[in-house]
């Protein structure tokens, strides 16, 4: 048994484990599904206001994550590199009070991440779905990842003009459209009691 052979049989094998979790799981993919398309609508039909929730939401994650580190590195205060920790820790709780600070110019600098976030998701789904391929659906996680991707470029084309909502609307239209994949791959993969 040759290297390809070895791949296809462990791709056949993983699949039908997908296939097998997918219908013992489905309502759960459904309710999250469900959940996605929601904060999806919310976030296109307010794009600006989500722009400032998410720089706000990730600014407090920042802030929450340097403090940790600060109690960690004072608690073992003797641990190597103690100097560099606590440094890290820092300015983690600077970046994120910046962000709480000034969320209009968090947004500017989220949406380029953004870009590059979409661009990296979108590669991801459209490898996981060329792993799913057999399976009936495929296709709707290998669309999810081709948006991801046009909304990069939407984003790097446009930024000075649209930054300041086009985080909210993208994120809201990626969510909607990732609901739908699984909205459809839950229904599609549902086993009847």
């Amino acid at each position: 048994m040759n290297s390809t052979d070895t791949i296809a049989t462990e791709l056949a094998h993983m699949q039908q484990k997908m296939l097998v979790y997918l219908q013992a799981h489905w309502r759960l993919f459904l309710i999250e599904g469900i959940i996605f398309i929601l904060l999806g609508v919310s976030a296109v039909v307010i794009p600006q206001f989500f722009s400032v929730v998410i720089v706000i939401f990730l600014g407090w994650i920042i802030v929450l994550a340097g403090a940790i580190q600060i109690s960690r590195a004072l608690f073992l205060r003797n641990m190597p590199g103690f100097g560099l920790w606590l440094s890290l820790a820092v300015l983690q709780i600077v970046v994120g009070y910046l962000l709480i600070a000034d969320p209009i110019v968090g947004v500017f600098t989220l949406t380029m991440m953004m870009a590059l976030f979409f661009a990296f998701e979108g590669i991801t789904k459209m490898y996981w779905a060329y792993k799913l391929r057999p399976l009936p659906d495929w296709n709707y996680v290998f669309f999810s990842g081709v948006t991801a991707l046009v909304f990069a470029v939407i984003i790097l084309i446009f930024w000075s003009e649209t930054a300041h909502w086009v985080l909210g609307l993208l994120v809201g239209i990626n969510m909607i459209v990732m609901g739908w994949s699984m909205v459809k791959m839950s229904l599609r993969h549902k086993v009847s009691n």
